[in-house]
């Protein structure tokens, strides 16, 4: 699922007091938006597009935070910043629509955000602690998939690190691109217990800048990810994975890449 860019994305007159690094240009973000979308169809991915209402604020396009795809439905999120408390309604809202039970809603004073979740393997699902997740929000996301048999592991993430997609992304069920001065010894031992195969990429301008790591895996071993980071796709090229690209620089401006805007419903 992709939210289409909010109003409120073209009238934000301080980019930082919107958790963004620049204005953004919400045509072009739009255009860009749809050739995404083209490019998951063309790997045979079901793309539903959310139509954002006004009052949406503008990092609602990120849809990867504001929910988490268990087996049996969605959990949603609790936002950790003030600028985007609210939008958990509007993903809850577009799910149901779709078909998709909410199993359950983050409360209280816990928070948790979808791209601090990721799924290891069928049974184990990794949740990142620090910046936007604390171990309250991951307490009762265990209660929900522990119902399934799946379990959390709580993975401590080091300062700076906003979410745990940000220090690791699989590329196919036993291979996971690893950014190196994010990712500490417990989530290294986690991995390697679990036998994934660790493919590390230093914090140079193209992981950091162009957002280079921040992509979505379609299949094992085929991957699409952000256009302006031609080391980062030669090195997973020579690691076997194939790469799709596109040009997401709006997002980039906006925070964010591939992997944040797209939210997973489900994968075969």
């Amino acid at each position: 699922m992709l939210a289409t860019p909010p109003p409120a994305a073209a009238e934000m007159t301080d980019p930082g007091d919107a958790l963004m690094l620049d204005r953004v240009d919400v045509a072009l973000m739009r255009e860009q938006m749809s050739a995404l979308a083209a490019a998951y169809r063309r790997e045979g991915v079901t793309v539903h597009l959310m139509e954002t209402p006004q009052e949406a604020s503008p990092n609602i396009v990120f849809l990867r935070d504001l929910f988490f795809m268990a087996p049996s439905g969605a959990v949603i999120s609790r936002m950790a910043s003030q600028q985007r408390a609210g939008d958990e309604r509007h993903v809850a809202a577009a799910l149901a629509v779709r078909g998709y039970p909410v199993l359950r809603t983050i409360t209280g004073n816990a928070v948790l955000e979808g791209a601090d979740c990721l799924w290891l393997d069928a049974r184990t699902v990794a949740v990142g602690t620090g910046f936007r997740t604390d171990a309250a929000g991951t307490a009762q996301l265990r209660e929900v998939l522990g119902e399934s048999g799946v379990t959390v592991v709580e993975v401590p993430l080091g300062p700076g690190v906003q979410h745990l997609l940000g220090a690791m992304v699989p590329l196919d069920e036993r291979t996971v691109a690893l950014h190196t001065a994010a990712a500490g010894p417990q989530l290294r031992d986690l991995l390697t217990g679990l036998g994934y195969r660790v493919v590390e990429f230093d914090p140079d301008d193209e992981l950091v800048a162009a957002r280079g790591l921040n992509l979505v895996a379609l299949a094992p071993g085929l991957v699409i990810m952000p256009s302006g980071a031609p080391g980062i796709r030669r090195r997973l090229e020579a690691e076997g994975i194939t790469v799709r690209t596109t040009e997401v620089g709006e997002y980039i401006k906006a925070a964010g890449g591939i992997g944040c805007l797209t939210g997973i419903l489900h994968r075969e």
